[in-house]
């Protein structure tokens, strides 16, 4: 459940590898959704706690689908929903949210990691590189899922909220997409990013504050 053995790649995955290895970058920065695996694992893991009425009660289903539905037909901006979706946990136990966490994850999204960019993660840190993820998706599924890259929790930048003994509140510390990505950036690394990597729109920003932008697997907005 780690970073540490090779993948086998395909000579496009690993002349794609070594060319971002010899630009010898001190600091990366990657975007998860989209860019580290297929599909949106915030979004995932919204509609699958919903479904499964274990951490959020029943009665709260209906309304937080409508106000997803609201925010699809862009009555609702990206920051705010994003932030909704992780403020949502108020009152409970980070220990259950970690689990159901872990579990939606391993279940769900191990499969869909691109091989090529687990690898790239392995070898950029086995080279000395520092690697940061940003995400706008809640924290407790991208600290889940950095298991699988062996990238410590200091480094993860995700949407998340204070807690109180260990409990979630209402209270939000960061949400970044967009210009919050280097923003938290800028607050946290203190360095210059050598080299961002990520798929649509809301990583333009820091993709623009790199020295070397990579787009992977670009959506059409940012393309």
């Amino acid at each position: 459940m780690n970073a540490t053995k090779a993948e086998a790649l395909l000579p496009a995955a690993q002349e794609f590898i070594d060319t971002i290895l010899q630009l010898n970058p001190q600091v990366a920065a990657f975007d998860c959704d989209g860019t580290l695996w297929s599909g949106d694992a915030g979004e995932r893991f919204f509609d699958w706690e919903l479904r499964m009425n274990e951490i959020i009660p029943a009665k709260l289903e209906s309304p937080l689908r409508d106000r997803y539905a609201a925010y699809k037909r862009g009555e609702v901006d990206e920051i705010t929903m994003c932030g909704e979706m992780v403020t949502l946990h108020r009152g409970i136990h980070e220990t259950d949210l970690m689990g159901a966490a872990q579990r939606f994850f391993d279940e769900f999204f191990v499969a869909q990691i691109f091989p090529e960019l687990r690898e790239l993660v392995r070898r950029l840190q086995e080279a000395g590189c520092e690697v940061w993820v940003v995400s706008s998706s809640n924290e407790w599924v991208i600290r889940a899922a950095m298991r699988y890259f062996a990238i410590p929790e200091n480094r993860i930048l995700a949407s998340k909220v204070k807690l109180e003994n260990n409990v979630a509140t209402d209270r939000l510390i960061r949400v970044p997409s967009g210009n919050g990505k280097p923003q938290v950036l800028r607050e946290s690394v203190k360095k210059r990013i050598d080299v961002a990597f990520g798929n649509s729109r809301w990583d333009t920003e820091m993709l623009e504050m790199a020295g070397y932008a990579v787009a992977v697997n670009p959506n059409p907005d940012l393309e």
